[in-house]
């Protein structure tokens, strides 16, 4: 026999894709990493200008024409109205001109990215700079002595998307590569929804009372580390019952390669490329690390947007997989499956 027939022997086709689709995965994961966190740079950032009326209107145009284009400026009535809108995350920054003399304030919210809320410190800094004013910086809604750069709020998302999938993929492929029936499609809905509950309270439990990393409401986080878990299970159990054991890839492309880089975590939405700051808030890591920073730091602010996002992937996983469960025919549902280890079915 030669080497190639061997070769032919010891590896199937089957096997042999599986191992180009991880290499292709593989080169996404480098790609898209890199691509959005290797220069970040802050672009169009919503600011607010709060300026006497004979040079507001010229400073939000200053601030408009930088190069590169770092802030979005918008004229703000007052000073308690640019603070509201930072709370409310209609805006991530505001300079408030003195008219009486050289020292203006820049207000900044630091629990929604260190980096970021630097970044515009600095921004001001150098156009003040060229009016022979300075600056003071204010941070509104200040990042927990604890929370480093504001990062604990995107690694606990992480936690929970992992968790979720890891969950999702060991139910998948505990009794073959495909929901067997509605029944055992039904068990693992259920069992994925109380393992959801338990690892929401539990990221709660560590990122808060243990680790005192992050301040807010438990029960809040809680429900969105449950919500979070749940759609990301779910999505990757749709996947699975759709394409078999590619899918648990698919999931992993969705939340990991696509997600991660794009949640806003380690740079703020307004510092990554344009392509990832679009996806970002439509994925799971970006909505449930906006809504983590929103209940520490934000007084639960700006949430309706995000958690619908994480509710439309929890529902639409939930129908799929049970649509997909309940087409199939009994008998096919019990079959072993080709390809699968050793030819046989393995009991649920």
């Amino acid at each position: 026999m030669t080497f190639v027939d061997e070769v032919k022997n010891a590896v199937t086709p089957r096997a042999a894709l599986l191992v180009i689709g991880v290499l292709a995965l593989q080169l996404l994961f480098i790609a898209s990493y890199v691509g959005a966190l290797h220069k970040p740079k802050p672009t169009d950032v919503p600011f607010g200008v709060v300026a006497p009326q004979q040079v507001s209107a010229q400073l939000v145009t200053e601030l408009k024409n930088l190069p590169g284009g770092p802030l979005d400026p918008r004229t703000v009535t007052d000073a308690a109205t640019a603070r509201k809108q930072i709370l409310n995350r209609d805006i991530d920054g505001a300079v408030i001109v003195d008219p009486r003399g050289t020292t203006d304030t820049v207000l900044v919210a630091s629990g929604g990215g260190t980096v970021l809320a630097d970044s515009l410190t600095k921004i001001i800094a150098k156009v003040e700079l060229t009016q022979k004013r300075t600056v003071r910086s204010v941070d509104v809604a200040p990042a927990s002595d604890e929370d480093f750069d504001g990062l604990s709020s995107f690694y606990l998302v992480v936690g929970w998307c992992v968790g979720g999938y890891l969950c999702a993929s060991i139910l998948a492929i505990s009794a073959g590569s495909r929901p067997a029936n509605r029944q055992r499609a039904v068990i693992r809905t259920g069992v994925m929804a109380l393992y959801s509950i338990a690892g929401g309270i539990g990221g709660a439990i560590i990122i808060g009372p243990i680790l005192g990393a992050l301040p807010g409401s438990f029960w809040g986080l809680s429900g969105l580390g449950a919500l979070t878990v749940f759609a990301v299970g779910m999505i990757t159990l749709a996947l699975e019952a759709l394409t078999g054991i590619v899918g648990i890839g698919l999931a992993v492309l969705i939340v990991v390669v696509a997600g991660n880089p794009s949640a806003g975590g380690a740079f703020p939405l307004p510092m990554l490329p344009d392509f990832w700051r679009a996806i970002g808030p439509a994925l799971p890591p970006g909505a449930g690390t906006w809504v983590a920073r929103s209940i520490a730091y934000f007084k639960g602010n700006a949430v309706t947007g995000p958690l619908l996002v994480l509710s439309a992937w929890a529902v639409v996983g939930t129908v799929i997989t049970l649509l997909m469960a309940m087409r199939r025919k009994p008998e096919a549902a019990d079959a072993p499956l080709s390809g699968a280890a050793g030819g046989g079915s393995t009991p649920a």
